[in-house]
């Protein structure tokens, strides 16, 4: 009696052991039952009926990352693009993850490839290149649409390198000089028109200058020309001839002054000064 007992006692021993399951922290387990699905178990310690219940596929539940792959796509402007993608994703459903895909990570590569293609073929060779965030939110989009049913999270993607083949290099590169050297001759040319107009304000400011100095010359002599017309008219000939010896004067030193000048002037009241005293020399001589 003693012997069942103790029999009895190991064998429910062994049953609940079986029954007792202690599930690591980064992964769940799926329980089926009869070879039906019956539950996830989550982290920590759970309990399920052995022999009945069995544990048919451990998940791991933490972020993964898929090798990098390349796809050839064709941009809408007829250029032929390789593009190096990358994708981190991780499950959070396992009951859909092994029972609607058999193999995820083959699954999600081809459908990154389908979504590249299709992404790049709505934009520009220019747009891949420049706008590569938007292009990546946009595949990441519709990676996440496309995987939902399968119980996974697509976490991040990533367009790690976009290449060219020679001849499209080539014809960039061609392009890039050219825009280059156009960019040179817009900037000359507008140097050369900026040059031209600094030069014509600037004959337009000195012939300005030189307009407003004539004028105050002009308003000068005037002036002048006024107040000898005034002396004029106040003082008679007097004031005339007084402005005929200032001009004299003024002309005999202008003559005097040139270098290698060998003419002297007199005056022609030194004349008339002269010829009464030969008059008078004369006139003592008869005597």
């Amino acid at each position: 009696m003693d012997l069942f007992f103790l029999i009895f006692a190991v064998l429910v021993f062994v049953f609940v052991l079986a029954g007792v399951k202690i599930v690591p922290q980064a992964e769940k387990w799926v329980v089926e039952r009869l070879g039906k699905y019956r539950v996830v178990l989550g982290p920590g310690i759970n309990l399920i009926i052995p022999v009945l219940d069995r544990v048919a596929h451990k998940v791991i539940i933490l972020e993964r990352q898929l090798p990098p792959t390349s796809q050839d796509a064709i941009t809408r402007d007829n250029v032929v693009v390789q593009l190096e993608t990358s994708v981190f994703y991780r499950v959070t459903e396992p009951e859909r993850t092994v029972y609607r895909i058999a193999n995820i990570d083959a699954a999600i590569t081809t459908t990154v490839a389908g979504m590249v293609r299709s992404e790049v073929g709505k934009l520009e060779l220019d747009s891949v290149q420049s706008n590569r965030t938007e292009l990546i939110a946009s595949i990441k989009g519709a990676l996440v649409e496309a995987v939902e049913s399968w119980g996974i999270e697509v976490t991040r993607t990533e367009i790690l390198d976009v290449n060219l083949d020679a001849a499209t290099q080539e014809a960039m590169l061609q392009q890039l000089n050219a825009e280059r050297a156009r960019r040179a001759a817009v900037a000359a040319a507008e140097g050369e028109k900026r040059a031209t107009e600094l030069r014509a304000e600037g004959e337009l400011y000195a012939a300005q200058r030189d307009a407003e100095a004539r004028r105050v010359q002009a308003d000068a002599e005037a002036y002048a020309n006024k107040v000898v017309g005034s002396s004029i008219r106040d003082n008679g000939i007097e004031a005339a001839q007084f402005q005929i010896a200032l001009k004299q004067v003024e002309a005999i030193s202008a003559i005097s002054e040139k270098n290698g000048n060998q003419t002297i002037l007199f005056p022609t009241s030194a004349l008339d000064a002269f010829g009464d005293a030969f008059k008078q020399l004369k006139a003592l001589v008869q005597r």
